[in-house]
């Protein structure tokens, strides 16, 4: 195996060679873009067929290269002036839900009013992703995985460290219309479009463009395009899960009474008593006061429902970040899957601090949990006292727990012992590199890479941490 060359903070020469090598491939990354979005794939081909026949006709006398290299330049000179003469004043507003999800592809609408005075036809509409290209600060600092294993130049020149980052910056591909635009002056149209979006958070849609190619379909101009820009929430991967009943309570879909976390008195009519102030007027019974005089109300059985924790463990050291990415899937998978229409929900997850976000009957909708957890972000430095003090304020109000490990340490085991002394019901889920050790591992284990093979196998009742 062999070393990686210095890190910038250690070494001056390598910060140097670094900050030279980022402003290279900074520009020539900007430059390749911009040509990108000009330049169809027929134009490319036509452009190296150019560069060939002129090649091929240095030096020789063959009829066929000259008749070649004069009809692709021919082409190449009328196409990019007809395509930079063209002209669009567009303005359009995107039609976005409030939700999507990683790995999947999103379909959104975008409405598109021409105010040219000539005809618009031909044209395409362009959602470019925001800026993918890594700063500098993380061009010298983080190590592309695997990175020692090349050679030395590749080490040394560190163009694939660059292209790791600006892949991992990427929010999303596709972005362009199927559909052509054809408007007459004042017209307006509903335009299909499609991305995927690569990785969770929120996207800023700010860079909308109307492509405009040439007849020969080699090159085309992008024309910005008067449109507010717009957000959309992405919401982390989700695997599908069998049937799990969590300790202290029934199944997914709650109903009934349990003794647990109280959230009103609507259960069954019990009888009547004096009105108290601060009870609710739809209680009060109207007959009975009319009868006696004085306010009386309907006292009812008070309703109990079960309230769980959803404890995610953020601490991440990998440069990856992948296995923290998975444990906020696995987080989301259950969020999205336990019935808070008839239960209570705690997210417990630390984010510099503490963070406690709850949702279910009568609060916050369960799309609150998904939208905090696409926004998390990894947590350098262990906090894990924090988190068991916020766990253990509010004990007395849960069911139980479910724990969602970021692999598995003395730390860790700590903090779950913490709990458990404290008479906190934990069922903790463990996600690691590679199968199951034999032993010393408690809750279930989720081996990284093949986590919805491990879900599945997960047993109907999720036995709490003894």
């Amino acid at each position: 195996m062999n070393p990686l060359p210095p890190t910038s903070a250690t070494d001056p020469l390598r910060y140097r060679l670094d900050r030279r090598l980022h402003k290279i491939y900074f520009h020539g990354s900007g430059i390749y873009h911009f040509l990108a979005l000009r330049c169809r794939p027929a134009g490319i081909a036509l452009s190296l067929v150019l560069v060939l026949a002129t090649c091929l006709g240095i030096g020789h006398d063959r009829t066929s290269a000259y008749q070649l290299f004069s009809l692709t330049l021919g082409m190449v000179l009328i196409a990019i002036p007809w395509a930079m003469s063209r002209r669009a004043s567009v303005e359009a507003k995107r039609e976005l839900p409030r939700f999507a999800t990683a790995g999947e592809p999103l379909r959104y609408t975008v409405r598109v009013w021409h105010h040219g005075r000539k005809r618009l036809s031909r044209a395409w509409l362009s959602d470019s992703a925001p800026d993918p290209r890594p700063s500098l600060a993380d061009f010298t600092t983080l190590r592309e995985p695997g990175e020692e294993e090349r050679n030395g130049f590749d080490r040394r020149f560190a163009y694939f460290r660059w292209q790791w980052l600006r892949l991992g910056n990427l929010l999303f591909s596709g972005g362009f219309s199927n559909d052509h635009l054809d408007l007459k002056r004042g017209q307006q149209a509903r335009v299909a479009m499609e991305i995927t979006p690569l990785r969770r958070g929120v996207i800023r849609f700010d860079d909308l463009r109307v492509l405009l190619p040439d007849p020969f379909g080699l090159f085309q101009r992008c024309r910005k395009v008067k449109a507010s820009a717009a957000t959309l929430t992405v919401l982390p991967r989700r695997y599908p899960l069998p049937p799990i009943e969590l300790p202290g309570g029934a199944a997914f879909k709650i109903s009934g009474e349990a003794n647990t976390n109280s959230i009103g008195n609507s259960g069954e009519f019990v009888g009547l008593r004096d009105y108290r102030p601060g009870d609710p007027l739809r209680q009060i019974h109207w007959k009975s006061w009319a009868r006696t005089g004085r306010p009386i109300v309907k006292e009812l059985e008070d309703t109990f429902y079960p309230r769980y924790g959803l404890i995610v463990d953020t601490l991440s050291c990998d440069r990856t970040d992948h296995q923290f990415e998975e444990a906020i899937s696995v987080a989301t998978s259950f969020a999205a899957s336990i019935d808070t229409s008839e239960s209570l929900l705690d997210l417990m997850f630390i984010k510099n601090e503490a963070h406690l976000v709850t949702a279910g009957r009568g609060l916050e909708r369960a799309e609150k949990l998904l939208e905090v957890l696409a926004g998390v972000s990894p947590e350098r430095t262990e906090n894990f006292k924090a988190l068991a003090q916020l766990v253990m304020r509010h004990r007395d109000d849960l069911t139980s727990c479910l724990v969602i490990f970021n692999g598995w340490d003395d730390s860790r085991a700590e903090f779950l012992n913490t709990l458990t002394r404290g008479g906190v019901l934990c069922a903790p889920l463990i996600i690691g590199k590679g199968p199951a050790p034999a032993s010393g591992q408690p809750g279930h284990w989720l081996e990284s890479g093949r986590i919805a093979r491990d879900l599945q196998r997960l047993p109907a009742r999720l036995l709490p941490q003894s």
